[in-house]
């Protein structure tokens, strides 16, 4: 007998978290995707584990594999020091920790590689989420959907427009939302029934533990790169299973504003990326981190409060429509819109605007940065102008994407 307190605690969480991130190139040539920094402060998988965690969901191992470190790093020294008896956040290498030491071929592949974790759990139900979107999402309500259900498989799904459909696993739906059909990133797809929009899968899965074992030795044998997408749901739908999609705008999380309902983003691409940033620096953000029924935890170090140098006319330490995070010191410099990583540093006459600083980045005195995404420890010397002249940023390496962001990297 399950009850509301209690349902979460029958549940193993396995994130996906080993994605190389291309579009997001440079940024991620020495991360993987869920450990590039957003919000100043945060990682990406931040939101996935907050999502777990605030939930109840206490037991979850995350997988990853493309540049590994820094990501088993942030896990180590924050997630998995805030789980008691019985629970933990603990993290997954295929070169480390699985059978059959190969990379990973496909989603359900990274599953099938850590099955003995599946097998040796006394869960019933197994939360099988992406490590490398934003939003919020109380999963115990998803999970209990799925208990109601009877299912063997529940799909979170959003509606997404026609023309971004393709991106996307796309599912068709009876009235009481059993998936009768699916395709990924289909060439044309279907949308639904007198409406714009598709039914699109947000690749977040709560499977039932005897039924997921099953299909993942049975795929196995067919698939090499075995995948939930292409291959899993598929099988599934031939055989009848009771496949439902659990609409994530109905989901919703205490203290929850009603901009937030809805909230998901993709920040895969450059441009994607930098919108969802600025968005938070905007006066009513669609994404709330201030809410603290529902917080965005992470890794808090034990850095000094953010702090302003100078009041003299002309040399003024200023931080203006902005995210400073700890350490910061905009020593008689100018932030504008801008968001700033911990352990910044703006030195005098120095001006920041519509910008992205990540970890320990110093700006020189005179030095002036305009729509940019500056990478973590990097130094700007004295005077140097970054986002005025494209042709001059270029040539020193620069990434400058269609909208104009620069991107600086080592």
């Amino acid at each position: 007998m399950y009850t509301a307190g209690n349902i979460t605690k029958n549940t193993l969480a396995m994130v996906l978290a080993g994605g190389k991130g291309e579009r997001l190139s440079p940024i991620t040539m020495r991360r993987p995707k869920p450990a590039v920094p957003f919000g100043g402060k945060y990682k990406i998988i931040d939101f996935a584990l907050s999502n777990l965690f605030n939930s109840g969901i206490r037991k979850a191992y995350i997988l990853t594999q493309y540049q590994a470190y820094s990501l088993n790093k942030h896990i180590k020294e924050s997630w998995s020091k805030w789980t008691g008896l019985g629970e933990f956040y603990d993290t997954i290498s295929p070169e480390t920790s699985s059978m059959s030491e190969h990379w990973f071929q496909g989603t359900a592949d990274a599953i099938h590689q850590n099955l003995r974790f599946i097998e040796s759990t006394d869960a019933d139900f197994i939360a099988i989420f992406g490590g490398d979107h934003i939003y919020k999402m109380d999963i115990a309500q998803m999970v209990e959907y799925h208990r109601m259900n009877k299912a063997d498989l529940t799909i979170a799904v959003l509606e997404v427009p026609k023309d971004e459909a393709s991106r996307f696993g796309i599912m068709t739906v009876d009235e009481n939302f059993r998936v009768q059909a699916f395709e990924e990133k289909p060439a044309c797809p279907v949308t639904i029934p007198g409406r714009p929009t598709c039914c699109s899968s947000m690749g977040n899965y709560i499977f039932s533990k005897s039924r997921l074992m099953d299909l993942l030795k049975r795929g196995k044998q067919k698939y090499q790169d075995l995948d939930f997408g292409k291959h899993i749901i598929p099988m599934m739908l031939e055989a009848r299973d009771k496949v439902f999609a659990y609409s994530f705008y109905d989901n919703s999380i205490p203290g929850m504003e009603p901009q937030e309902r809805g909230y998901w983003r993709d920040v895969g691409a450059i441009d994607s990326y930098y919108e969802a940033n600025m968005d938070l620096i905007s006066v009513t953000p669609q994404l709330n981190l201030y809410n603290y029924k529902w917080p965005i935890l992470t890794n808090q170090g034990n850095l000094p409060p953010a702090k302003t140098v100078f009041d003299d006319e002309g040399r003024r330490g200023h931080n203006l429509d902005s995210l400073v995070c700890g350490g910061c010191v905009t020593s008689g410099g100018i932030v504008r819109r801008s968001i700033l990583g911990p352990s910044c540093r703006v030195n005098s006459y120095a001006l920041v605007e519509d910008s992205i600083l990540f970890d320990n980045v110093q700006v020189g005195r005179k030095a002036k940065i305009k729509k940019a995404i500056i990478d973590e420890g990097i130094v700007i010397p004295e005077g140097m102008e970054i986002g005025f002249d494209h042709e001059e940023d270029r040539m020193r390496g620069c990434l400058i994407t269609e909208s104009g962001i620069v991107v600086v990297t080592k």
